[in-house]
């Protein structure tokens, strides 16, 4: 990983595989200039899915969270880039979709924070766990982009 970068765990969430947005999410990541150094299609379990939604196991909406994110298939990505986890973020929206601003995936895609349909680590040290919780390291792919050097200028 080049330095000064981050890496972020991106979850494309069953309503999302549901709807046909797996293509139109990753494309607008790309286009933000991040980029995928992993990917798989899965399908959770209740032991996964329980580990990744640990910190909200006291929260009322935890069961329901658990239920949704093992329903169907998820889409697991890693990307990288300078910010990644704040720029995922902002790209993402607003958890309450309703609330989500235009532009960004939930604020174009999505109506309900229930049915948001994407996860992004909330910050590096998030991102670390979350990544190892879906990637082995064999599965992260080290390379380098042509265009690398027109999105971010050599530091």
């Amino acid at each position: 990983m080049t330095t000064g970068y981050e890496r972020t765990l991106v979850l494309i969430k069953p309503d999302a595989v549901h709807r046909g947005l797996i293509g139109e999410i990753i494309s607008r990541l790309e286009r933000k200039g991040l980029k995928m150094v992993g990917l798989k299609m899965l399908q959770l379990d209740q032991q996964k899915a329980a580990i990744h939604y640990a910190q909200h196991r006291d929260k009322p909406f935890y069961q329901e969270l658990i239920r949704f994110i093992t329903s169907a298939p998820v889409v697991a990505m890693v990307w990288e880039g300078p910010g990644a986890v704040g720029v995922v973020r902002k790209a993402m929206g607003a958890t309450d979709a309703a609330q989500a601003d235009p532009g960004t995936i939930r604020g174009d895609l999505a109506l309900d924070i229930g049915h948001n349909l994407v996860h992004g680590s909330e910050s590096p040290e998030a991102a670390e766990r979350e990544v190892a919780l879906f990637f082995n390291p064999e599965e992260l792919v080290e390379y380098t982009r042509a265009v690398d050097r027109w999105i971010t200028p050599p530091r």
